[in-house]
């Protein structure tokens, strides 16, 4: 694998990070003209169309400029609803990540091993001490968060201090502070809000069409020779296939990320920590018991030094697990070996 440096990969995910901002809103709104595309078309064409404030008005000109006109109405509430949802999800991510893994705070005197590591490791390599973490578990497993100084922070399981030996452990914490250095934290959170926003509109959608199907088939309205309850149908149909490709693409962006990250940070924690092989060691043992049972986002899973395993089910699930950012353990292991 080709050398790349700290701030080589520091720059390079902040151009990322700058690329997901602005697809996502491209992708939304190429989405949102798309369904008024669909729906007129399926419709046959619309001459007529209710404008506030208007009512019935004739549209002339092209199809096109009719649904370019709703999707304009449209989107400033889309626009509004994503912008409120990015902020509260990027200021509240620590937050969301410690009741996603449940995590707590770990106290200095509860695990002076833990933080003298830490510390060591910082010193090292000049950077600020992160806050630490500690997931109350006996699986083995550990991840980096944050998007600033204020919030970057190291979590490992009880299960992986105890299983591990110092050396091990001094390489596994090396891997997740060079995730901070890297600046992939703030990255991964960026593309976390994305995927959770696209996967609940997805879910929304499909479960709003479940319950048409199963509540409202008895009940559909028959005005207009009964084609309000069938293009209500439609309609549904419509949005969920778009949510799902939209949900397709910003996997898509997130795979992006590339899973030389892992890579990466697998090569800085070995030369932080100055021992290959303990971090290889270490790689070994968590992938035997990596599965964190209390933990069920899929989107929070990327964050680990191993993704744990699922057994949830759905839509999102199986995109996601399809577009997984994590290299097979087995060539990252092999790698550290050959370093």
């Amino acid at each position: 694998m080709k050398y790349v440096g700290i701030y080589s990969q520091q720059v390079g995910n902040n151009i990322k990070s700058l690329l997901l901002l602005l697809c996502f809103p491209l992708i939304i709104v190429g989405l949102v003209w798309l369904f008024f595309f669909i729906m007129d078309f399926l419709n046959g064409g619309v001459e007529y169309a209710n404008i506030p404030g208007q009512g019935m008005v004739y549209i002339s000109g092209s199809r096109l400029e009719y649904v370019t006109y709703m999707a304009l109405q449209t989107l400033p509430w889309i626009a509004g609803a994503v912008t409120i949802w990015f902020i509260i999800a990027y200021f509240t991510n620590t937050s969301i990540i410690r009741h996603a893994t449940g995590a707590r705070p770990l106290e200095r005197r509860e695990n002076p091993r833990v933080y003298n590591i830490v510390e060591n490791l910082t010193m090292t390599c000049g950077m600020d001490m992160p806050k630490v973490n500690v997931i109350d578990t006996p699986e083995l497993n550990a991840f980096a968060s944050g998007i600033d100084r204020n919030s970057y922070t190291v979590t490992v399981t009880t299960g992986l201090c105890d299983c591990l030996n110092d050396k091990e452990l001094e390489g596994v914490i090396a891997h997740e502070l060079t995730h901070i250095r890297n600046k992939d934290t703030r990255l991964l959170i960026v593309s976390i809000i994305f995927v959770g926003i696209m996967a609940f509109v997805l879910n929304l959608t499909t479960r709003m069409l479940w319950n048409h199907l199963i509540w409202g088939g008895g009940n559909r309205r028959r005005d207009n020779n009964g084609k309000n309850g069938a293009g209500v149908l439609i309609a549904m149909v419509v949005a969920i296939a778009l949510a799902a490709i939209g949900y397709l693409f910003v996997l898509l962006t997130r795979f992006a990320i590339s899973r030389k990250r892992e890579y990466m940070a697998d090569a800085g924690g070995a030369e932080l920590c100055g021992d290959p092989l303990a971090l290889a060691s270490a790689l070994r043992k968590i992938s035997g018991n990596p599965a964190l049972a209390n933990v069920e986002r899929q989107d929070v899973a990327q964050l680990f030094i191993v993704r744990p395993p699922y057994a949830s089910q759905g839509i999102s699930s199986m995109l996601d697990g399809m577009f997984s950012t994590h290299p097979p353990i087995e060539k990252r292991i092999a790698y550290l070996e050959q370093f």
